[in-house]
């Protein structure tokens, strides 16, 4: 009886504490990964010309520095959003819909090592981006101080 107690109250302390730190902890993970992405690309060449052609409509028509641009800055400014958790669904949504392009154009033709920059990488990453999607920033983000205050008023 003891036992079936103390475990009740391990995994009630476990779910308590994941309200708040399991959504932060994938949010600083995709973070890093897809900040370090956009600053590589803030700092270096426009690669995209020798890809254009595998890139999803409506993505292949815009001019390659358009689309440098908007990838750059889409995850740098997502990663932002991910760190403190404000405007976290549309970053997500922003993220998704660049890593299924970056799937698709970079990574499916390269099969499913992530060392022959295949595709698993970004398949965890879009994993990873629609749990956030429906699960929300968690209770550690100013999302959620925003909603509370509202919840209050």
């Amino acid at each position: 009886m003891w036992l079936a107690e103390l475990i009740q109250r391990v995994f009630t302390g476990l779910d308590r504490a994941g309200e708040w730190l399991a959504p932060v902890g994938l949010r600083l993970l995709l973070a890093f990964e897809f900040g370090r992405a956009g600053l590589e690309k803030l700092g270096g060449d426009n690669w995209f010309h020798f890809i254009k052609e595998d890139f999803m409509f409506p993505f292949n028509v815009l001019p390659v520095g358009l689309s440098w641009f908007l990838a750059t800055w889409t995850e740098i400014l997502a990663a932002v959003a991910l760190i403190i958790g404000l405007g976290m669904r549309f970053a997500v949504v922003s993220l998704i819909i660049l890593d299924i392009v970056a799937w698709h154009s970079v990574h499916a033709g390269n099969g499913y090592n992530v060392c022959d920059n295949g595709w698993l990488l970004p398949l965890f990453f879009l994993v990873m981006l629609v749990t956030l999607l429906f699960t929300g920033p968690g209770k550690l983000s100013v999302d959620a101080l925003i909603k509370g205050r509202f919840a209050t008023a």
